[in-house]
């Protein structure tokens, strides 16, 4: 009797709400709000909501003091299954070099909501047209008479609010000073497969290994710290212009240095590996891991340099290559003594670096080892870094998002 008694009173308060009162005298919340059956984004799995126990699986006496243990609860997200792919990465690369293009072009429409112009997509680009001329190497910057793109002019502006300033400020400086632009090139630095290797030939891979459809399904290298963000941040605003931003308000982003080894660890309490046990070979003695297992033995996995995102068995939580392969990205900063102060409750430590601050502060970590590494970097507990306006031939990323509510998994 209780339930349709208040079943009568919210029907009763619609029918006076769209009569145009307001109000009904009755405290039913409002009552136009959207409803929220979650989103499953392409390419993503879920990762549950859960405790784990961070830090290292085995005795590791030279690292105690950067990788203790500690035990942590974090909330459920999704995360990229595989590591971001040189064609899944291309797609940036083109959406950048076409807004460039009919910015020149002048294909621009007035905004119905804003009243500000922007491109208009629907517009086809004649690549023959004179006025794109600039967007290709000109006079002696042209190799062997070639038409070749200026990937140097293919940059995208990307911005990130500063939460954590914004909080302990409490609302005395503009919003906008919490508010960080950063101007990017988008175009993987290819050349690191030339300059991370001294006396090495490996032009063939600088020249072909984001372009070349062999590679397609590789993961991409050569984008540093900056450009995953920007990945990050152009990826939401694809998301939101097709699916709508109306009830998701969370971005995509890289996980955080704790997301990552949690996720890494596949429901594998104490596990050195993705897979879970103590060897990096089966029964069968075949590697489960594109790493350097011995010195000068790069092949024996099955690769020689990076494999497809998608080779070898994923874990437990579906990710693939969560060990070797690429080494990837996170958003957090790297502090040898993390683990002694970070909370116990989905714990990082985020810092927006400025130009002129010191290199130590411009340390992101790291994680997963890759195809040149040894064993050790392979295992979930290892902690590394790099600084974050640095490109290599064996670092690359992939996305997360927070998951908004809660799934019966959860429970």
């Amino acid at each position: 009797m209780k339930n349709f008694v208040k079943v009568l009173v919210v029907l009763l308060a619609v029918v006076v709400a769209s009569c145009g009162r307001r109000e009904s005298g009755q405290l039913t919340g409002v009552l136009d709000r959207p409803t929220w059956k979650g989103i499953n984004p392409y390419g993503m799995v879920y990762i549950p909501s859960g405790t784990v126990t961070i830090g290292p699986s085995d005795q590791d006496i030279s690292n105690t003091y950067i990788q203790r243990q500690k035990t942590i609860s974090i909330q459920g997200f999704y995360m990229d299954d595989t590591e971001i792919t040189n064609n899944e990465y291309r797609q940036f690369v083109y959406w950048v070099r076409d807004s460039l293009a009919h910015a020149y072009l002048d294909h621009y429409i007035e905004d119905d909501v804003t009243g500000e112009e922007r491109i208009d997509w629907e517009y086809e680009i004649d690549w023959e047209d004179e006025t794109l001329e600039d967007l290709y190497y000109q006079g002696d910057d042209r190799f062997a008479g070639r038409k070749e793109w200026d990937v140097d002019k293919f940059e995208y502006e990307y911005e990130v609010y500063d939460w954590k300033r914004a909080a302990h400020d409490r609302g005395k400086s503009p919003r906008n000073s919490f508010i960080k632009r950063t101007k990017v090139g988008v175009y993987p630095d290819t050349m690191v497969w030339i300059r991370d290797y001294a006396y090495s030939y490996n032009e063939p891979m600088a020249r072909n290994y984001f372009w070349h459809p062999a590679f397609d399904d590789y993961p991409v290298v050569g984008v540093d710290w900056h450009m995953a963000r920007a990945f990050c941040y152009w990826r939401t605003n694809l998301w939101n212009t097709y699916e709508g931003s109306d009830v998701n308000t969370e971005d995509f982003r890289l996980p955080t240095e704790y997301e990552w080894e949690y996720a890494a660890r596949g429901g594998k309490e104490l596990a050195p590996f993705p897979w879970g046990g103590y060897y990096v070979r089966n029964a069968k003695g075949c590697l489960l891991a594109n790493f350097k297992p011995g010195r000068g033995n790069y092949p024996e996995d099955g690769g020689q340099y990076t494999v497809k995102a998608d080779a070898y068995f994923p874990n437990d939580y579906g990710l693939y290559n969560m060990a070797g392969n690429v080494a990837e990205w996170t958003e957090s900063y790297f502090d040898e003594n993390a683990v002694s102060f970070i909370h116990d409750l989905n714990p990082t430590i985020t810092y927006e670096a400025r130009d002129d601050d010191p290199d130590a502060w411009k340390r992101k970590v790291v994680r997963g080892g890759s195809w040149k590494d040894i064993m050790y970097m392979m295992q979930t507990g290892t902690r590394e870094w790099e600084y974050q306006d640095t490109t290599k031939s064996y670092i690359g990323f992939r996305c997360a998002l927070t998951f908004l509510g809660r799934s019966i998994n959860d429970f």
